[in-house]
């Protein structure tokens, strides 16, 4: 570690390409530290999401008017264009963390479901073996990039991810908002359904990326979008043939299905038996 004015650090940056702004998610920068009697950071405010991991020690965060005291086993995170302040506390052992900064849409809805917001931007004890290790990983990972290959891209994107999962309370933390327009958007392929929307069109119309749409979609809705799609036209088909007198080539063509061929496929796999057995059935 090079020693600076209030501390002996490991700077370590990263240049993302654009297979890791395709993913949503990215590292920036990352480091480690070891503080000296007088630590002190801010105010400070940046442009992206920095993990700070309590390794040893403790220390003193203040943002928005609040102050929180955390201690080895805790992590807390600046949101970007935030102010914060941090010191470090007395202790037996003085003041050693790891960070890491992460950038990209999908960073504040994946810390969203770890619990950590703006508001509330640090939890206790949530620093396990599993996600130290997992810390410790991502960080030598990023350290041992020398220039920018889509195998490190990947590699990395491995690490965040993994990070991210052993950060995730053992019950999710859910967000009434977070609800609310996963449910507007099943209202919206609910109607278009029949229409043949694609994944793509309701992750456009939540204003989010797709893999992120899919992601807390599958969550909330228990099956991921396009089943969720497909379920809804299969339940519209069974109803159609039971409650009208419609054909079923008209039936299949409504729903969105280019054919009489590809909907009957479609409907038995689903159903287990044909829509000409299911009317009879039915009647």
């Amino acid at each position: 570690m090079r020693e600076y004015d209030y501390e002996y650090a490991d700077f370590i940056y990263y240049r993302p390409g654009e297979l890791d702004k395709a993913c949503g998610l990215w590292p920036v920068r990352a480091g480690r530290c070891l503080a000296k009697p007088h630590y002190k950071v801010g105010p400070k405010r940046i442009e992206c999401y920095s993990i700070h991991f309590v390794r040893e020690g403790g220390l003193r965060l203040e943002y928005e008017g609040r102050q929180v005291e955390l201690a080895r086993g805790d992590l807390f995170v600046l949101f970007p264009d935030r102010t914060y302040h941090y010191d470090m506390l007395p202790a037996e052992r003085p003041l050693e963390m790891r960070w890491l900064a992460i950038d990209g849409e999908r960073v504040r809805p994946l810390l969203l479901l770890a619990g950590l917001t703006e508001e509330e931007p640090f939890r206790r004890g949530a620093v396990s073996s599993r996600a130290e290790a997992a810390a410790d990983q991502a960080i030598d990972a990023l350290e041992r990039v020398q220039r920018w290959r889509p195998a490190e891209a990947l590699e990395l994107q491995g690490h965040l991810c993994g990070l991210l999962a052993a950060l995730m309370p053992n019950e999710p933390t859910q967000d009434p908002e977070l609800a609310s327009w996963i449910h507007k958007c099943a209202e919206y392929m609910e109607l278009h359904a029949s229409e043949g929307i694609t994944v793509q069109q309701a992750a456009d119309f939540a204003g989010v990326h797709r893999s992120y749409f899919t992601q807390v979609f599958t969550v909330e809705m228990g099956m991921p979008p396009m089943k969720y799609m497909q379920k809804v036209r299969m339940e519209k088909a069974r109803r159609l043939l039971i409650e009208t007198a419609a054909s079923v080539t008209e039936i299949g063509l409504s729903l969105g299905y280019p054919n009489l061929y590809t909907f009957t496929r479609a409907f038995k796999v689903y159903f287990k038996e044909s829509p000409l057995a299911l009317r009879k059935a039915k009647a």
